[in-house]
């Protein structure tokens, strides 16, 4: 296969007139192996390259190789990572009169040779880096050529393990050797892709006189002010000696400062009266306020309204000015008059107050994550890439996991260290949407060397991406790293490193030092887990967050309540990808959780095996592949939600815990609550019921049980709770009320009396804690393997919902055609489920794992466009209850 040369369209990107113009770059792109273990029929094509992209996507995109999703063609493509690669392109140009011009790079994956008309212009390896490229000797009027040749990220890690040293990690790759998106090399959730390509847009800017090199809004409240210092960087075009203004506008508040000739920064503080708070969903709303900076060729206003010079040394012109390249359109070149706007910059920002207390106490060490004065409990969900090859991550995706992590009733997502830094799409919808965020530093289970060129690489990345980041309200912590510390302490890195620099100078030096000297007031914690100092084992419980893997490693799910920590970072369980993506990605015959390809699509370290050891204590494994899929997915979801809710249980002590995790990278067995293919898992429901804003649970307290009534919101609870013993066949064995007021954000325990609590017969009867129309709580004492249940006994119907009935169901569930389905209990049924993928992989339900009592209806919403199903979603394939696990 071979392409014709194209010339790359001149896009120029416009906003008002403004002296500096943006050209994108991303047509006429073509690809060509260089060196490696290319297959023949692959190493001598061009093929048609699409940037933003990579390898592998170009290469999918032409049919010259399989989907690495698929079955075990994961292996079968390894040698993409091992070989060299060229994009080659070429743009028309012709002298515009401006003073500089710059190839802008906003990413490139990884090891990568830039060439313009066949000389070297730059040489990057970091793919979390812009890169900003003089090329003002290197363009010639017409045609020109543009190449990035791509070395083997796979050879370039192992040698630069070697020219750095031996370090441990959890891989195995030496991915702690370069600065790439460390789960590109496989994870216990991921597959190994190691990509190459250029992944972020690429621009031509040109320039006249001075641009905007960087822009930091840092944003305070004080009593009733916002006060916003924006901090601005300047680049200056040789021959640009004048003065220039810089003005800044917040909402409809302007200031502006001039800048002498010979300075290169400025701080101009915009000071809003009474503004609006921005608050985190469930606490408030979420105002957002315009920022908008420009720098004019002349003096402007009143110079004495901010101070400039002084406040930075600038931008180096080859390193990356992230956030601030904001396009503009063509202008004549020159210095300017006043009114010349050379260039500008917007954003939003929101006011709000933000700490995360991790301080001693009468416990040990707290974690608290603290916004406009008020103490929230964390519901919150680690975040991974969405995708194994990121760039195909656009923002409807990103909107679409955002909303099912609110269905999920989660306020937090962590943005775990083994990625990236995640988009501005990212951001701006969680913004939006009150989603609290934080951004580990791309550290993750590994040591890391501390010299150069490691150590250059790490601040210039940090830089850019907090430069970048540190404009959105919703980011309420940067973490230095994940696990690292925790690893060289307890996972016996410190001998194997014989004295070498593992990472630690980062974490309590450099990163707190550049957060401190750019994003000043945002939380930093050196690490996750962390215990608020090295003098305390990250393991301890007691102090700051944890992360707890014990559970699923080695014991079992019960065993979370022999732990009360005060906020858990990491925790989870697995289980198999809905039936549709397993199915879709799977092709085995016989398929088995032991064929080939599940086996492939299963990274987790001896993961079926403990996936089997943490189901027989619950309910006996079954040796059907649809029953074993939902004994499975059942099992995760039961897992996480007992631990959620002891979590809750001991608020204010623990104030908070992040689940492991919203979503994945590709359709796998793991820890996910959404699959790889975006379907929802039972877990994301049993996250959904634990994590709800009024909580009712059965816990275990003192040699006894306990009913915990947790009221997250901003009125308090007042009703009796009903306390109740019932057997099976539904009849109320022993019964309590008890006047109850449970104030705003507050918890309250009560004992359940023995009269209630003492079981005659467990095997047959359970505790039902309610306060009415609000929530109910389930106790049984026994599992159910051990219980009395019985088969289901139900009752059915369906009824056809029309289009544009509006099906209801909450967040991700759309208006539209669906089936209301109807299900009467007969008998107890306990997590009551409709796997409504295996009907529509397309179809959502509104609710899943009820347990009923006899006599009870639960009613469920299924959005779907299928037509004619309604029958095979009340299927045995379908409708799925724990009853039918046992015996």
């Amino acid at each position: 296969m071979s392409t014709t040369e194209t010339t790359t369209t001149a896009t120029v990107v416009t906003t008002r007139a403004t002296q500096r113009t943006a050209r994108t770059l991303h047509t006429g792109w073509s690809l060509r192996s260089t060196a490696g273990p290319v297959p023949p029929e692959i190493a001598a094509v061009d093929v048609p390259a699409t940037v933003p992209g990579t390898v592998h996507t170009d290469l999918l995109a032409v049919g010259l190789i399989v989907d690495p999703y698929l079955d075990a063609n994961e292996h079968l493509l390894t040698w993409i990572g091992q070989a060299d690669w060229s994009y080659t392109s070429s743009f028309d140009w012709q002298p515009d009169g401006h003073d500089r011009h710059e190839l802008v790079f906003a990413g490139l994956d990884t090891v990568a040779t830039v060439l313009l008309n066949g000389e070297v212009v730059a040489e990057t390896r970091n793919q979390h880096r812009t890169y900003r490229i003089a090329v003002d000797d290197r363009l010639r009027e017409g045609s020109n050529d543009l190449e990035v040749r791509f070395g083997s990220p796979v050879a370039y890690a192992d040698a630069q393990s070697l020219a750095l040293g031996y370090r441990p990690h959890v891989n195995h790759h030496p991915y702690n050797a370069i600065r790439k998106m460390a789960c590109s090399f496989g994870w216990d959730w991921g597959l190994d892709t190691a990509t190459s390509g250029i992944w972020k847009p690429v621009t031509l800017e040109s320039w006249s006189s001075v641009r905007l090199a960087a822009v930091r809004p840092v944003v305070t409240v004080d009593g009733a002010r916002g006060v916003v210092d924006v901090h601005v960087d300047l680049e200056r075009a040789g021959a640009a000696a004048g003065p220039v203004t810089v003005r800044a506008t917040v909402g409809d508040v302007t200031q502006e400062a001039r800048v002498e000739p010979g300075a290169d920064s400025t701080v101009v503080q915009v000071v809003v009266d009474d503004p609006e708070l921005w608050w985190p969903r469930g606490h408030g709303g979420q105002p957002l306020s315009d920022v908008r900076v420009s720098v004019t060729g002349g003096a402007g206003g009143d110079a004495s309204r901010a101070s400039s010079g002084g406040d930075g040394d600038g931008v180096d012109a080859t390193r990356a000015s992230s956030g601030v390249d904001a396009p503009g359109a063509e202008a004549p070149a020159g210095e300017g008059s006043a009114d010349d706007v050379l260039d500008e910059w917007s954003s939003r920002i929101g006011f709000r107050t933000v700490e995360v207390q991790v301080d001693p106490d009468e416990i040990g060490t707290s974690f608290t994550v603290v916004v406009n004065g008020e103490p929230l409990w964390i519901k919150g969900a680690n975040w991974i890439p969405d995708d194994a090859l990121p760039h195909r991550i656009g923002r409807d995706r990103y909107r679409e996991r955002i909303e099912q992590a609110e269905f999920g009733n989660v306020n937090l997502l962590r943005v775990w260290g083994g990625g990236i830094f995640e988009s501005d799409d990212f951001y701006e919808l969680c913004d939006e949407r009150g989603m609290l965020t934080w951004q580990d530093f791309l550290f993750a289970c590994a040591a890391y060397a501390e010299e150069d060129p490691l150590r250059g690489e790490v601040e210039a990345e940090v830089r850019d991406n907090v430069t970048r980041l540190m404009t959105h309200p919703s980011l309420v912590l940067w973490t230095g790293n994940n696990e690292n510390i925790w690893g060289h302490d307890e996972w016996g890195w410190e001998r194997r490193l014989d004295g070498a620099t593992w990472g630690l100078g980062y974490y309590l030096d450099l990163l707190p030092a550049l957060v401190g000297e750019l994003d000043p007031g945002r939380p930093y914690a050196a690490g996750s887990p962390w215990s608020g100092s090295l003098d305390v084992a990250q393991s301890d419980p007691d102090h700051g967050s944890v992360h707890l893997w014990e559970q699923w490693n080695r014991k079992d799910y019960p065993t979370y309540r022999d732990v009360v920590p005060r906020f858990v970072a990491e925790f989870g369980w697995q289980g198999p990808p809905t039936w549709s993506a397993m199915t879709r990605a799977i092709h085995d015959e016989p398929l088995t959780p032991e064929s080939p390809g599940m086996i492939v699509h299963q990274k987790a370290m001896q993961g079926n095996d403990k996936l089997t050891d943490g189901l027989l204590a619950h309910y006996p494994l079954p040796n059907e592949i649809e029953a074993w899929h939902w004994a499975m997915q059942l099992n995760q979801a039961n897992a996480v939600q007992v631990a959620l809710e002891h979590f809750r249980s001991h608020a204010p002590r623990c104030r908070g815990a992040v689940v492991w995790q919203i979503n994945d990278c590709w359709p796998v067995t793991s820890w996910a609550a959404v699959d790889g293919d975006g379907q929802r898992k039972p877990l994301l429901y049993a996250m959904r019921h634990a994590f709800a804003d009024r909580l009712v649970t059965i816990q275990p307290r003192d040699g006894g049980l306990a009913a915990v009534v947790v009221n997250d919101t901003e009125e308090a609870l007042v009703g009796p709770l009903t306390l109740r013993r019932v057997a099976y066949d539904g009849r109320v064995l022993a019964s309590e009320q008890v006047s109850l007021t449970v104030a705003a954000r507050d918890t309250v325990t009560v004992r359940v009396p023995s009269t209630v609590a003492e079981f005659g017969a467990p095997e047959s009867e359970l505790l039902v804690a309610s306060v009415d129309g609000v929530a109910r709580g389930l106790w049984f004492p026994v599992e159910p393997r051990d219980s009395a249940l019985a088969a289901a006994a139900l009752t059915t119907s369906v009824t056809v919902l029309a289009a544009g009935a509006g099906v209801a169901g909450g967040v991700g569930v759309a208006a539209g055609a669906g089936y209301r389905v109807e299900v009467t209990a007969g008998s107890l049924v306990r997590d009551l489920a409709l796997l409504v993928d295996k009907v529509d992989p397309a179809a959502t339900v509104d609710e899943m794992l009820v347990t009923l009592l006899p006599g009870e209806t639960a009613v469920f919403t299924v959005a779907s466009d299928a037509v004619g199903v309604g029958q095979e979603l009340v299927s045995g394939r379908v409708l799925r209850t724990a009853n039918e696990l046992i015996g």
